[in-house]
C-alpha cells in the first residue's frame, strides 16, 4: 500500500514539474530562435522568472463565465482536458525492474484510450462557451481527432506486433537496436499524429488565433485558461515519453541499468525540444492541408509500416 502511494506521489510530482520545465524551455528556445527580447529579461539572468511572471499574471486575472454559457460544463472542461495526462503518466515505465507508477497488462491500449478523453474537454469548452468561434474551434478539434487517431493507433499496433505484447514495460524489454530503422516510419507517424492530437503547430488550426480568435478557449480567462496551457505542456511530455518508450528503447542506452531512468528522461526531453523546434520553424497548415496530410500521407505510411512489421516477423519466425 505504501509502495503504491509513493509511486502515485512521484507521478504527481513529475506531472506538476516537468510540464513547467518544458514551458520554460519553450520560452527560451523561441526567444533565441526568433530573437524575442522580452522572455530574456524577467528576473535578471536569462529571464529565469518569466514562467513565474506568467503564473502571477494568470492568477490575478478575473475568472469570467459568459452569461449564456452552460456554467457547470464550462467550468469542468479545463479539468477534463488536463487530468487524462496524469493518469497516462502513471503507466509509462521510466526504468527497468518495475520502475513504473502502475504496470498495466494492456498498457498500450489503456494510454491511447485515456488520451482520447482529453479532447472531450476541448469539445465541452467549445460547446459550453455560447460563442460561435469557440464552437467552430471545438468542431475543428473533433474533426482533427478523427483524422489523426487512426494513424496513431496503427503505428502503435506495429510496435506492439514487433514486441508481441501490449504491455509498455514488455515492449521496452523486447526492444532491439535494429528496431530503430525497422520502426522508423511508425515512429514518424506516431510522433506526428501525437502533435496533431495536441493541436501543436503546425497542426494548431483549431486554435488559430488570427482566424477564430483562440478556438475553444476564446472565453476562458485566468487560471482556467492556464489549465488548458498546462494540459498542452503535459501532453508534450506524454507524447515524447511514449515515443521514447515505444520506438527508442526507453531505458536502454549506454548507461548502466540502474541509471536507465536517466536515459528515458534524456530521450523524452530531446523529443520535447523537437516539438518546440517545429513550432518555431513550420507555418500553420490550412484545414484542407491538415486533413489531406492525415488521410493521404500518414495513414498509408502507417499501413506500410504495419505490413513491413508483419513480413519481417514472419521471416524471423
Amino acid at each position: 500500500m505504501l509502495d503504491t502511494l509513493l509511486r502515485c506521489v512521484a507521478a504527481l510530482v513529475v506531472f506538476l514539474t516537468f510540464p513547467l520545465i518544458i514551458g520554460q524551455t519553450e520560452h527560451k528556445v523561441m526567444a533565441h530562435m526568433q530573437g524575442r527580447l522580452g522572455p530574456m529579461y524577467a528576473g535578471g539572468f536569462h529571464g529565469w522568472a518569466q514562467l513565474v511572471a506568467d503564473g502571477v499574471k494568470f492568477a490575478q486575472k478575473e475568472d469570467i463565465v459568459p452569461a449564456g454559457a452552460d456554467r457547470r460544463v464550462f467550468q469542468l472542461a479545463p479539468a477534463v482536458s488536463l487530468l487524462p495526462y496524469l493518469i497516462v503518466l502513471l503507466v509509462i515505465p521510466v526504468g527497468p525492474d518495475g520502475f513504473v507508477g502502475q504496470a498495466v497488462d494492456a498498457g498500450l491500449f489503456f494510454v491511447l484510450a485515456v488520451m482520447g478523453v482529453g479532447v472531450i474537454g476541448k469539445l465541452m469548452a467549445g460547446w459550453a462557451s455560447a460563442n460561435k468561434f469557440s464552437l467552430l474551434g471545438g468542431l475543428r478539434t473533433a474533426a482533427q481527432l478523427m483524422s489523426y487517431e487512426l494513424p496513431m493507433v496503427l503505428a502503435a499496433a506495429s510496435v506492439a506486433m514487433a514486441a508481441g505484447t501490449l504491455s509498455l514495460p514488455g515492449i521496452v524489454d523486447a526492444f532491439e537496436w535494429y528496431w530503430i530503422p525497422w520502426q522508423a516510419i511508425g515512429a514518424f507517424v506516431f510522433f506526428t499524429a501525437g502533435l496533431a492530437e495536441l493541436q501543436r503547430p503546425p497542426f494548431d488550426m483549431p486554435v488559430a488565433d488570427s482566424e477564430i480568435i483562440f478556438g475553444a478557449y476564446t472565453e476562458y480567462t485566468g487560471l482556467r485558461f492556464a489549465f488548458f496551457l498546462l494540459s498542452e505542456y503535459a501532453g508534450i511530455l506524454v507524447i515524447s515519453a511514449l515515443t521514447a518508450v515505444l520506438f527508442l528503447g526507453g531505458w536502454h542506452g549506454p548507461l548502466p541499468d540502474d541509471l536507465g531512468w536517466l536515459w528515458t528522461v534524456l530521450k523524452t526531453f530531446a523529443l520535447a525540444f523537437v516539438v518546440i523546434w517545429l513550432r518555431v520553424t513550420y507555418p500553420r497548415l490550412r484545414e484542407d492541408q491538415l486533413m489531406r496530410f492525415a488521410w493521404t500521407v500518414l495513414i498509408p505510411l502507417a499501413l506500410v509500416q504495419l505490413a513491413l512489421t508483419g513480413v519481417i516477423k514472419v521471416a524471423i519466425s
